[in-house]
């Protein structure tokens, strides 16, 4: 079954980065270029706003897996949802079918995110000493998904156009659905199980404020309120209610003591922290996807490379060195840097990655070395590394008894968070002003990274023995 889920995810990712790898160059490119002809500020938001609705759909198919079906169903309808949006992008032209698409892709990818996981748990007892190799080897199909799709997609759009590239994601998707139907019935009987199932009697008032908040929804967007130009703002400004809402509940509960209650304290810079993180990685599909198609030299032997492939670099580094980062935590044991201190030198990191832009700014078009954006992109990757697989792991271990599954949900909504900042960002770059974006980004993140190390005591002390 290990196997059958590690092909699901890979599937999925291949389809998921396969179709994100192509996605802001369909909405910005002319018409005639077979693209939408969006206003550039206009999509790398979007692409934000969309980026940003993955992970707070995530929120809303945990609660449906522990409340209502079952993790196991979740992943089998959410999948099939993916699989739809990509066949909207794929056959239906214009608006419309980008907006069916990603709707549905970004309510999908959220449940396929939120519940595989989940169910490779389901594999091993607690104790299981194959559990972390299995886990690596899930994850190493997150990864080879993220490096093909990207590759095979963009020569699809290149060559085809790009109804093909997106097809490619929707066949990719429907072969990982096919096989994980088939097989699903040989999961163990606590991955159909629903942990806490809602009262049947609460059914309809659910139902009731699903379907409210669907028409307000719908009545925001026909009076304006809610449009393509503000939706990144609206979607921040969500994720921080609702992360504000988390902290007061967690906070002001009975239930968590006052250890618990210090320790969820020490969280809150590391939530800023991640949420700042991500604002600045998440842009590899906006602001670098752009950089790659205006300003990056492609050609290899007399081939342009066609730019989305740029998005297979990360994965391809995440393989090589995830591995390398694991075994040196594990050598220095005590001695590894505490959570904070790793978020600070996964910030300072990503702002160097930043600064590194600089030096080749104002060479004209398509004038930077791929080489040097390969470097900047590993840059990216050791910043990811010291951020990325920490952040989940503290959020858990600093996560009051009976709040588990909340500080999960406040991890996620620093990642939604940042990913629509990284949308909105973009906005904000011009490749005839780079050179202060750049130095304001990177300068930022250093900052940070520098205030988040001195802050670090005060917050171990916050932390109260945790790591």
């Amino acid at each position: 079954m290990l196997a059958n889920l590690f092909s699901v995810e890979l599937w999925e990712r291949f389809s998921f980065y396969g179709m994100q790898g192509i996605l802001l160059y369909y909405m910005y490119y002319s018409v005639t270029d077979g693209g939408l002809g969006i206003d550039i500020a206009v999509a790398t938001s979007l692409v934000g706003a969309y980026g940003g609705g993955v992970y707070l759909s995530t929120i809303l198919a945990a609660w449906l897996a522990d409340r209502v079906l079952g993790s196991e169903r979740v992943l089998f309808y959410s999948a099939a949802v993916v699989m739809l949006g990509h066949i909207a992008l794929a056959v239906l032209p214009g608006t419309p079918g980008l907006a069916a698409g990603l709707i549905m892709i970004a309510l999908g990818s959220g449940g396929v995110k939120a519940n595989a996981t989940s169910l490779v748990g389901t594999l091993y007892a607690e104790k299981d000493e194959r559990r972390d190799a299995g886990f690596s080897i899930f994850y190493m199909g997150i990864n080879l998904g993220a490096l093909v799709g990207p590759l095979l997609t963009g020569l699809a759009q290149v060559e085809l156009g790009f109804h093909y590239g997106f097809g490619l994601a929707a066949v990719g998707m429907a072969i990982g659905l096919v096989q994980y139907g088939m097989t699903r019935k040989y999961l163990p009987e606590t991955a159909h199980e629903v942990a806490n199932p809602l009262p049947k009697q609460q059914y309809l008032k659910v139902g009731i404020y699903a379907a409210a908040a669907v028409v307000v929804i719908v009545l925001a967007v026909v009076f304006g309120i809610l449009s393509a130009g503000n939706l990144a703002v609206v979607m921040a400004v969500v994720a921080i209610l609702a992360a504000v809402a988390y902290f007061v509940i967690i906070l002001g509960s009975k239930k968590v003591n006052k250890l618990e209650r210090r320790r969820v304290y020490s969280f809150m810079p590391l939530f800023i922290a991640s949420a700042a993180f991500w604002a600045l990685f998440q842009q590899q599909f906006t602001v670098v996807a752009l950089y790659a198609d205006t300003s990056l030299n492609r050609t290899i032997f007399g081939w342009t490379m066609p730019p989305s492939w740029v998005q297979s670099i990360n994965p391809i580094f995440i393989i090589i060195f995830a591995a390398v980062f694991a075994a040196v935590w594990t050598k220095l044991g005590d001695r590894q840097p505490s959570s904070p201190l790793k978020f600070a030198l996964g910030l300072a990191v990503m702002g160097l990655a930043f600064l590194a832009f600089i030096p080749f700014s104002g060479g004209g078009a398509n004038s930077t070395p791929l080489l040097a954006l390969v470097g900047i992109l590993l840059l990216f990757t050791f910043a990811e590394l010291f951020i990325s697989p920490i952040g989940l792991s503290v959020a858990t271990k600093l996560a009051p008894e009976v709040f588990r599954t909340q500080m999960v949900a406040l991890f996620f909504l620093s990642v939604s968070l940042g990913t629509t900042l990284a949308g909105w960002l973009a906005q904000f770059y011009n490749p005839e002003t780079e050179v202060s974006y750049f130095l304001f980004s990177g300068g930022t993140a250093i900052v940070l990274g520098i205030a988040l190390a001195a802050a670090t005591p005060a917050i171990k002390k916050l932390m109260s023995g945790v790591r």
